[in-house]
């Protein structure tokens, strides 16, 4: 059994890399997060980009532990805000990780927006590190429109606000298995297959 290190303490997106994997058939690998592994300085999400910095979160967790690393950076982008919060989203009203004033302030920017001008699309950087050096990034998108007030409660962040394309319910509102099949860090997760496939060949 390889050991596979996912740079996060969040328990839903462990559970969601490894239903993932165990939908795909890829057996043979544990993944666990970082309450798993000694403590390490982690990565201050500095880069101007989500693939900095899910590459920088991969590196640093491989450097410190010796596993090989996935880490994954994510967030919403919304057409009329040229694109923001983007690498923003978590700390958008000032404090990283408030989902409640995140969407509050959110919602109160796009009030006057017309709901034709409501398109956004949650985008995924995920990357691999492996110990021997080589680094593998992918991005995954998940195009929608957003709601005027929040609906559902299987989901965090920006989900109870985002439809998305071809849904009339919000992310929030999905099962996770829809979530899985459809969502940003899903298809990310997905395109990272064929080199997490490397691990255990």
């Amino acid at each position: 059994m390889s050991r596979l290190l996912l740079a996060t303490r969040n328990t839903k997106k462990l559970d969601e890399l490894r239903r993932i994997l165990a939908a795909e058939g890829v057996h043979g690998i544990e993944v666990v997060g970082l309450d798993a592994v000694p403590e390490f300085p982690e990565t201050v999400e500095t880069g101007a980009t989500f693939e900095d910095n899910a590459v920088a979160k991969a590196a640093d967790a491989t450097a410190a532990t010796g596993l090989p690393a996935v880490a994954d950076d994510s967030g919403l982008t919304v057409q009329a805000l040229n694109g923001m919060p983007g690498v923003l989203s978590a700390r958008w009203a000032g404090r990283h990780g408030d989902d409640a004033a995140n969407l509050e302030l959110l919602l109160g920017q796009l009030a006057d927006v017309p709901d034709e001008r409501r398109a956004a699309a949650f985008v995924a950087a995920a990357a691999l590190a492996r110990p021997d050096g080589s680094e593998v990034v992918v991005r995954g998108e998940w195009r929608g429109t957003l709601t005027r007030e929040p609906r559902g409660t299987n989901g965090f962040g920006y989900d109870p606000i985002f439809v998305p394309e071809g849904e009339t319910r919000t992310s929030a509102e999905l099962t996770s298995d829809e979530k899985d099949a459809d969502s940003h860090r899903g298809r990310a997760l997905r395109l990272l297959l064929p080199s997490l496939r490397e691990l255990v060949a």
